[in-house]
């Protein structure tokens, strides 16, 4: 008996340390995130990490366990075959997860869950286009070299052949080691109290870095695979009917009369330009106090069209930026609706919306359309035609993405120049040079992300001068808006300056330039827009028109772990990880806070609904 116990202890606790281990390396690859850590601010993310790290053991310990009482009754060799099967698959799923949590957080910013998994099944190439060929090599070499350690590990502690008899009192034993094993309910838990064991145990500093610190990042990518889709369970933060009366307080009202709208164009049906610029953010124009030389462009355009500078991305990645512009749908912390086809069907659109209006609609973007559903998406929202990467010639798809931003703005100034029909048109134009891994073919600036920048900002001017020769500049409508914020500065510690964004509109159907200070974000986009163009948009619950003085207007964004509603009055953050208020500023601290929970709980209700 006391071989069998002290072989399922040490399995157990060998799981537990190298789980601790890895957050000394974590912190150790990231140095410069916690260069100012000190020694206590190091053992206290071992010690509040550990609540995770021990309920994951308990997780992987329970089939060791039962494979400890199974030898009790045989010593078959099939034992040490299922053993060897079972800690092989372990030390490579630590190893990968590990490899790939280390590898991403650079980028995104919070530890891994399950989000990767959609990005690589949709299309693989797209999803490691963000990152060089040596950093995958790089972490090939990491993720094999970690698993064949693991795996040595392992085989010493739990699978190599030791001289263990069948016990005389086979039954005694059987019970002492299904007591052990049901008692791993006890860490999986997190002990004797109500709440289960979640990402919350770990947080226990101001600092973030620290708390992601602690975080296991298996646990973590667990928790999130096991929470994906019960929708009308998550972010339950109050009673239906509070939530219901808040919610209610916050959506688009009725225009009290025409006159108190100001009209921003100087005609009803425009042709339309949405460009969708990638990873664009306020910290890139000098108009917001950012960045000099680098986007040229849109710092003139910011003052040549109408720019809102209280605006804010919805969240961190393209799928989810791109809904919220779109459909004027908000971004989820905790999963992306372009996922689920069946439920962005029955989504609203701008185009779906103008298309029943007598537009044609249209959809440029220079990489793969088919990448995190994409493709699906646009159609169901009502574009009839879709240019992608496939349909530019080899020559012009020189970055992992596809094609270069110039080729894509040439493309789209094409079809504009042979455009003969009579229905006014929307033409959606995604852009991609600014994005991971910033090789481009120009050079301005030293700073090579800044240039990738730089050089999307001079695509887009060339475009917009070569636009304005035309005869449809009088009548087209440019509306210039990043699809979320990212790239630089990075990181950003700062929840609302991470999601700050420019919106300009542009071109010769607006009327007369100017600055709108009103608090807005991605969602607003639709239901202003149509508004200026004299179609009912109620459609769209979730969309405000920012012109209407009798609507509430805030700001909304979503990442994962966290999610945040500003207004001028109070500028308001929860952790969704911790349970607690990450940021509460303003003349009027704690305003947002029941209305902020109160619509992401009706967003949820909404979203299992869909």
């Amino acid at each position: 008996m006391k071989k069998r116990v002290t072989r399922f202890l040490t399995t157990y606790f060998l799981f537990v340390i190298l789980f601790a281990l890895q957050k000394p390396l974590f912190m150790g690859y990231y140095h410069k995130l916690y260069a100012s850590a000190t020694l206590s601010d190091w053992l206290l993310v071992l010690w509040h990490g550990l609540p995770l790290d021990c309920a994951l053991a308990g997780y992987l310990t329970a089939i060791p366990g039962f494979l400890l009482v199974a030898s009790a009754w045989t010593t078959s060799p099939t034992l040490t075959h299922i053993r060897k099967f079972y800690f092989g698959f372990i030390a490579a799923l630590m190893s990968l997860l590990f490899t790939i949590d280390l590898g991403l957080y650079g980028f995104w910013g919070f530890r891994l869950d399950a989000t990767p998994l959609f990005y690589f099944f949709s299309s693989p190439k797209d999803a490691v286009a963000s990152v060089s060929g040596w950093f995958v090599a790089l972490g090939v070499v990491v993720f094999l070299a970690y698993a064949a350690l693991l795996y040595a590990l392992f085989y010493q502690v739990a699978i190599k052949p030791k001289a263990i008899k069948i016990p005389f009192r086979r039954l005694n034993v059987s019970l002492v080691l299904l007591l052990l094993t049901a008692a791993l309910f006890i860490p999986i838990r997190g002990g004797f109290s109500t709440s289960t064991m979640n990402l919350s145990k770990v947080y226990f500093s101001q600092n973030q870095g620290l708390n992601h610190a602690a975080i296991n990042p298996a646990f973590s990518f667990m928790y999130s695979l096991l929470h994906q889709n019960n929708f009308d369970k998550q972010y339950r933060f109050m009673k239906p009917e509070k939530a219901d009366s808040l919610f209610a307080e916050m959506l688009d009202k009725p225009v009290a009369s025409t006159d108190s709208v100001p009209q921003l164009l100087n005609t009803r049906r425009p042709n339309i330009v949405l460009v969708v610029l990638e990873s664009f953010s306020t910290h890139l124009m000098t108009t917001f106090g950012g960045q000099p030389n680098v986007a040229i462009n849109m710092d003139r355009f910011a003052k040549e069209g109408i720019l809102f500078d209280h605006f804010y991305g919805n969240s961190f990645r393209t799928d989810r930026g791109l809904v919220s512009i779109i459909s004027g749908y908000p971004a989820q912390p905790s999963t992306s609706i372009m996922k689920y086809s069946e439920k962005t069907d029955h989504l609203p659109s701008i185009p779906r919306t103008l298309k029943e209006e007598g537009y044609a609609t249209s959809y440029y973007y220079g990489g793969d359309a088919d990448f995190t559903n994409m493709r699906s998406y646009l159609i169901s929202a009502g574009i009839e035609h879709i240019v992608s990467d496939k349909d530019f010639p080899r020559a012009e798809r020189t970055e992992k993405w596809g094609a270069a931003d110039e080729f894509l703005f040439r493309r789209v100034l094409k079809d504009v120049e042979a455009y003969k029909d009579e229905k006014p048109f929307l033409k959606i134009v995604q852009t991609s040079s600014s994005h991971e891994p910033y090789d481009v073919p120009f050079h301005r600036l030293d700073n090579k992300v800044l240039n990738a920048f730089a050089y999307a900002d001079s695509c887009l001017g060339d475009f917009v001068r070569r636009y304005e020769k035309l005869p449809v500049w009088k009548n087209t409508l440019f509306i210039l808006v990043p699809d979320h914020q990212g790239a630089y500065p990075n990181p950003i510690p700062d929840p609302l300056s991470g999601q700050t964004i420019p919106l300009i509109l542009l071109g010769g159907a607006v009327k007369e330039p100017q600055v709108i200070s009103t608090y807005a974000s991605q969602i607003d986009i639709a239901a202003t827009l149509l508004y200026q163009l004299g179609i009912p948009h109620t459609e769209f619950t979730f969309s405000k028109n920012l012109l209407n003085p009798s609507s509430p207007h805030f700001a909304y964004f979503a990442r994962p772990g966290y999610f945040g509603i500003v207004t001028p009055e109070n500028q308001w953050v929860y952790d969704l990880d911790a349970h607690k208020v990450w940021v509460d500023e303003g003349p009027e601290k704690g305003a947002n806070a029941e209305r902020g929970k109160a619509f992401l709980q009706k967003l949820y209700d909404d979203l299992a609904k869909r």
